[in-house]
């Protein structure tokens, strides 16, 4: 059954973080700059309206350091101590070049990833907050950014420009880009119906699975497209899931499920949803056909929307040799993809939750699989995830 956490902000809730392991704490934030702490029952732990009172768009807890909570608002990231709520203990002041939409961590949290309104990404060394990198090649708002499990020196970023880049973090150019515009159209010119009307894919919400080589992608035309990484960190494969009737929002893999490829999503249509992917031909490809991926192209939509995301760190694994650092940004256009393709068999789980969804964040709470729902409201929506 659904539980209501409630009286934790005042306002709408943005954005929610589970720190790692069995005690882990929860952390919300909302517009105003409100920050809430939760235990895993649910009570309030501590409460915090941030300088600036600017929205808090993303909260993150620190693989390495449980004391460690980051919380992005305006174009600064404040460092809190999730156990001592009194005030910021370490902020980089301009760590955005504009208003900050999400923040991801490597798994030893040395290295912060903040995506902002520029279509910028920096990557700022930890501790310190000092910029190593500045990533620029989004042509608007970056909404996403996400690191790769086991490749500490790879990141994904993904953005109203309905591009998703794989950078490699010794260059300033990204190893590949995918235009998501051009796998819809491509999609459509083989479905469309008379009088069917389609949304842009603007690109929400990027996540990698445990594996490191799967990637998800929220976009606005309410699907979830996927990627497969392969060798040499070339894209290999690509599809989609049809999940959402209208904006898919949130996509987020799910770790402590039976295998890597659990995917929950949640979108405009107030419907959250729980995937198995480990049959999809991008997870499973072997005996399909190639086909050559889109060519990739600047997308055009300049349309301005505050949907952000972050991706959670997972358990760190040897780190396999940088190899893919000399692949060019372009090999995508010449890399083999998979045909599009839906998943047929539908979500496992599918929950109308009644609002639209502005945040999903997978939890194991008191030893129970959930999914933690932030939608308009002022409270956050916990729901089990029975297979």
């Amino acid at each position: 059954m659904a539980r209501q956490w409630s009286e934790g902000h005042s306002t709408s809730i943005l954005c929610v973080g589970a720190s790692l392991g069995p005690e882990s704490l929860l952390a919300s934030g909302s517009e105003g700059g409100e920050v809430t702490v939760w235990s895993q029952e649910g009570n309030i732990l501590g409460r915090l309206t941030l300088p600036g009172e600017e929205d808090s768009t993303s909260v993150v807890f620190s693989p390495a350091a449980p004391s460690r909570l980051y919380v992005s608002h305006g174009d600064t990231v404040s460092v809190l101590d999730p156990r001592n709520l009194k005030g910021p203990v370490e902020g980089f002041q301009g760590a955005g070049e504009e208003e900050i939409n999400a923040l991801a961590l490597n798994e030893t949290g040395s290295a912060l990833a903040v995506a902002d309104d520029s279509g910028a990404v920096r990557v700022l060394e930890l501790p310190g907050g000092k910029v190593c990198r500045t990533l620029r090649r989004h042509t608007n708002i970056c909404s996403s950014v996400a690191f790769r499990p086991h490749r500490p020196n790879n990141l994904v970023s993904a953005g109203l420009d309905m591009q998703v880049m794989l950078w490699g973090l010794q260059k300033t150019r990204p190893l590949w880009t995918l235009s998501l515009q051009d796998v819809a159209e491509e999609e459509d010119d083989h479905q469309q119906r008379p009088g069917q009307l389609f949304n842009p894919p603007l690109a929400h919400c990027v996540s990698v699975a445990s594996c490191g080589n799967i990637l998800g992608c929220a976009a606005e035309d309410g699907r979830v497209h996927l990627m497969r990484i392969g060798s040499g960190s070339k894209l290999e494969q690509q599809g989609v899931i049809k999940a959402h009737s209208q904006g898919a929002s949130q996509a987020h893999f799910v770790g402590f499920l039976s295998h890597p490829y659990w995917l929950v999503t949640g979108g405009n249509d107030s419907q959250v949803a729980l995937w198995d992917l480990s049959k999809h031909p991008v997870v499973i490809p072997e005996g399909k056909p190639c086909v050559t991926a889109p060519q990739c192209r600047k997308g055009k939509n300049k349309a301005k929307r505050k949907e952000q995301s972050q991706d959670k760190p997972r358990t760190p694994q040897k780190v396999e040799d940088e190899k893919e650092e000399g692949q060019g940004e372009d090999e995508a256009a010449a890399a083999g993809a998979e045909e599009v393709m839906e998943e047929k068999s539908g979500p496992k789980l599918s929950i109308s939750h009644g609002d639209k969804v502005n945040w999903l964040c997978p939890a194991v709470l008191k030893g129970q699989p959930s999914v933690i729902v932030a939608d308009q409201s002022s409270s956050l929506t916990v729901y089990p995830l029975t297979q």
